[in-house]
């Protein structure tokens, strides 16, 4: 970076908002002795470049995690245990009975808004239970609301359009997409033929399908559209899924009712 500047060169900082809310808290974190517990993927890029900033840190996926952890805290537990649930997840030399006395949260932007408030609450009341109200402050951080605007805005979308009597579901966007999954994942839930796929390319002719399934691999499926009476498709999209992809998906849709 300073390499940069003494050429003069203009430096621009296109780094999402909403993640460098995150890392701005997590950096905070750090100064105040405190352990970030991420609620995030430890795989994804977003949640290892946040762990980076930390100075300690834990991440965990999800809610089940959590509460293991929340458990741990107040009645503590196995050591071997808990490496084992939490091997690579954790900053180094990471010892449980010291770095969680005082804990943060903070969390991937593209999680479930609900799934991250929910063990935000779960922390609060971990320490709360432990420690008592008039040191809660010095031994809890609130996480804050640092969800993605679009990821939480199709979230709700398509809470509401899982409602629908829908005969199938497509979700858009990259294989590779944390937010994008989640959408599918909402879906599932709801027992609705569902399928994430990347693009047009996905839907072939002969009424074929290329989707990723639940378990992360890619599958193939004939015959998945109706072509003759009646259909209702719910159709979403990623965050990033440009509109031109999901306009080319459903002219391929289009195209083999044509036929």
């Amino acid at each position: 970076l300073k390499s940069l500047e003494e050429r003069q060169c203009e430096i621009v900082d296109t780094t999402c908002p909403w993640v460098s809310r995150v890392w701005n808290r997590v950096v905070n974190y750090d100064k105040k002795d405190f352990t970030a517990i991420i609620h995030g993927k430890p795989n994804h890029e977003e949640t290892v470049a946040t762990a980076s900033r930390a100075g300690t840190y834990l991440i965990v996926q999800n809610l089940a995690q959590a509460e293991w952890l929340s458990n741990y805290i107040l009645n503590g537990g196995s050591k071997d245990e808990f490496f084992a649930r939490f091997d690579k997840a954790l900053s180094h030399d990471f010892d449980p009975d010291v770095n969680l006395v005082k804990i943060g949260v903070a969390n991937q932007t593209t999680m479930f808004k609900g799934e991250t408030e929910q063990i935000g609450k779960l922390f609060e009341k971990t320490i709360l239970a432990k420690y008592g109200p008039k040191e809660l402050d010095q031994h809890f951080l609130s996480p804050g609301d640092t969800i993605c605007d679009a990821t939480q805005e199709r979230q709700d979308a398509m809470l509401k359009l899982v409602e629908e009597k829908l005969d199938l579901m497509l979700v858009i966007g990259g294989f590779n997409s944390s937010n994008t999954g989640h959408l599918q994942e909402i879906a599932h839930k709801r027992g609705l033929p569902s399928y994430h796929i990347d693009g047009p390319g996905c839907v072939g002719p002969g009424n074929v399908i290329r989707y990723k399934t639940e378990n992360g691999e890619q599958e193939t499926k004939e015959m998945f559209f109706p072509l003759t009476g009646a259909v209702t498709v719910g159709v979403t999209s990623g965050a990033s899924t440009p509109d031109q992809v999901v306009a080319d998906v459903l002219e391929r849709l289009f195209a083999l009712r044509a036929q």
